[in-house]
């Protein structure tokens, strides 16, 4: 049976489901308990698991990600959530040296998924609006996905609970409340690696995820009226990457725009690029066009945010761009 959810309270089901499915599982974070996290995500959590399956932890995000490590190596299942993406940054060491690099160095296991909401859109300035997913990808050892609905929210967090690796997972703040779509009632698993085709087109196709998939259904709207037709693809797994999916789909239509909320210089567009000129050269009709936010700080002011951000225009300008070149 399936209903419609809220993006977070998708996110919110599968904790809870997996917690009651695996008591081995457990939530831990600033806030999460009885205050049910500053965006409301696991509010109510704690009523309904097992003692200390949902647990409000000290200010410290260094030591909330070194119990994960810690929890894990000795058999559990821990679900930390870091409140404000930006600050992952505290515990660097933690992910990139221990998590990373532990099935490499000991050869067990490590089953840990770190919640992380990120971006911007909510005008709450440079400590709380950013995308940092393309650090991670650089890390040999992590797995590394951004849902932009959802059903893909609920699913790609079970499969990551599931996961025997650490998996960082990018909650995309703004959609919590936004974004609302069909959700099965029962527990799935939406595999990692493999793309999610949003809607198809002949013309020119779009590869984007997390806050920017709307922008791009948007934008597709606009350009049918122009009558450009556009494929949309949500990357949503961008480690492991379906290399495979995306050559495949770019060959369609042989013109691509990739888009998303990070800032364009090192963003993880840049890696879509080149493969698709390693990879698919001799069926390029145009060369491929990168769209992500300016190189500066996010900005607090709303106007400023805007300017920083993505636009409309910028998609609908890369579209013209490619179809006349």
């Amino acid at each position: 049976m399936t209903r419609e959810l809220f993006y977070a309270d998708a996110i919110r089901e599968a904790l809870l489901q997996e917690m009651q499915r695996d008591e081995n599982v457990y939530c831990f974070g600033e806030d999460i308990g009885d205050y049910g996290g500053v965006f409301g995500v696991t509010m109510g959590l704690i009523k309904e698991v097992r003692p200390m399956q949902v647990r409000s932890t000290p200010l410290s995000e260094a030591a909330i990600l070194g119990e994960a490590v810690g929890a894990a190596i000795y058999g559990l299942r821990p679900v930390p959530e870091i409140q404000f993406g930006d600050f992952i940054s505290v515990a660097m060491s933690q992910v990139v040296d221990l998590m990373a690099s532990y099935h490499y160095r000991v050869g067990t296991a490590l089953p840990l998924t770190i919640r992380i909401p990120s971006g911007g859109m909510l005008h709450i300035g440079n400590f709380h609006s950013n995308c940092w997913e393309n650090w991670f990808t650089h890390v040999p050892g992590l797995k590394v996905v951004v849902p932009s609905c959802a059903y893909d929210a609920k699913g790609l967090l079970v499969s990551a609970i599931r996961d025997n690796n650490p998996v960082l997972f990018f909650e995309q703040k703004r959609m919590y409340r936004v974004i609302k779509d069909e959700v099965p009632e029962e527990l799935y698993e939406v595999p990692f690696g493999q793309v999610r085709d949003v809607c198809d087109g002949d013309d020119l196709t779009i590869f984007s995820y997390g806050n920017m998939i709307p922008l791009a259904e948007e934008a597709a709207r606009e350009l049918e009226k122009k009558k450009i037709s556009a494929a949309i693809v949500d990357v949503r797994s961008l480690l492991p990457l379906d290399k495979d999916g995306i050559i495949e789909r770019f060959r369609r239509t042989k013109r691509a725009i990739v888009l998303h909320e990070a800032r364009t210089f090192s963003g993880f567009g840049g890696e879509i690029a080149s493969l698709l000129q390693e990879e698919a050269f001799d069926d390029m009709a145009a060369p491929i066009i990168r769209i992500g936010s300016i190189h500066t700080p996010v900005p607090m002011s709303p106007n400023l945010e805007k300017a920083y951000l993505p636009s409309l225009n910028q998609v609908l300008e890369a579209a013209d761009k490619l179809m006349r070149y």
